[in-house]
């Protein structure tokens, strides 16, 4: 799984309850008609060369009056020991400079608690000289039960990936599918997130079978199609490995049913010959590989006539 490139998406798609959910305090202020716009990766590479250091998304927010600008920068950690708050330190400063600007807030979303510095402090012991901190939203300890009924999008996608214990995996996952279909109108992002929830809610056989179970019961129709979206695109992934492991089985036993005829015809002739329709009813490749084998030694047709018989009495 992807969870860079999964985070990236659902920014990007939804700038302002982004900001709203991972950014709170600070988002709390921005006017409603205020430009939210992603700073281009490439234009930064560009400039910042060597130095560059691409985290997830940067974004810049304008007041309309055009006298106030601030650029969020927004990471996502998987893994929360591989943090390091020298990296985003640097590439605060770095970005700072290139847009000439000191209004920088970097948010880090942990995907899992863990263990993490949340202050860089340098000091000589008489004078602190640099002072550092971030906004931290570490999903795994936020309690399920104060988002369930949030109208902010993007926290009610985000839900299984929150606080709660794992018998509620799925009304977890129910309540994440039904704000989706309350919150977005947007079809192609309702299959999108749709799947994006049930990934993230990991659910076990049985527990797939709870929430169809469950979905079957619900009002909303549009839930339902989510989720059988996601199990039908499932299914026609697994058929097409399916596919091609039946051809693959299929190749192997016209090659061995083709050997195993040449092998009969050039040492018993006609007799051999007459072995092929019965053994063309055979379809398991193990039991054809015998069969070939065994020409080696037969001395008539009989012999694999025999083998034949017997395994298939088995």
């Amino acid at each position: 799984m992807n969870h860079d490139q999964n985070f990236k998406n659902l920014i990007l798609d939804y700038l302002r309850p982004s900001l709203d959910f991972f950014a709170k305090p600070e988002a709390e202020v921005i006017p409603e008609d205020a430009r939210i716009l992603p700073v281009r990766q490439e234009q930064l590479q560009d400039r910042l060369g060597d130095r560059f250091r691409e985290l997830d998304t940067p974004l810049l927010v304008e007041w309309q009056n055009g006298r106030e600008a601030v650029v969020f920068i927004l990471e996502e950690e998987s893994d929360p020991g591989r943090f390091s708050i020298y990296r985003l330190a640097r590439y605060c400063l770095d970005l700072a400079e290139l847009l000439g600007m000191d209004r920088v807030v970097p948010v880090v979303i942990f995907l899992r608690p863990g263990r993490y510095p949340q202050q860089l402090v340098l000091t000589s012991g008489q004078r602190v000289y640099l002072q550092f901190s971030y906004l931290v939203c570490d999903l795994g300890r936020l309690p399920v039960d104060d988002y369930l009924d949030s109208h902010n999008v993007v926290t009610r996608i985000l839900l299984p990936l929150m606080k709660y214990a794992r018998r509620r995996r799925v009304e977890v996952c129910l309540r994440a599918l039904e704000g989706l279909i309350a919150l977005e109108p947007n079809w192609d992002k309702r299959l999108k997130y749709g799947d994006f929830v049930v990934q993230y809610a990991k659910l076990k056989g049985s527990e797939r079978t709870e929430l169809e179970h469950c979905l079957a019961q619900s009002t909303s129709r549009e839930v339902a199609m989510v989720l059988f979206q996601e199990a039908r695109d499932e299914a026609r992934r697994e058929g097409f490995q399916q596919g091609i492991q039946q051809g693959r089985r299929e190749a192997l036993r016209e090659g061995l049913l083709e050997g195993i005829q040449l092998v009969l015809e050039v040492k018993f002739g006609v007799a051999g010959l007459a072995l092929i329709p019965a053994i063309q009813q055979i379809q398991d490749p193990d039991l054809m590989r015998k069969i070939k084998e065994a020409l080696r030694t037969a001395g008539s047709p009989e012999e694999i006539r025999l083998l034949w018989e017997q395994s298939t009495s088995h």
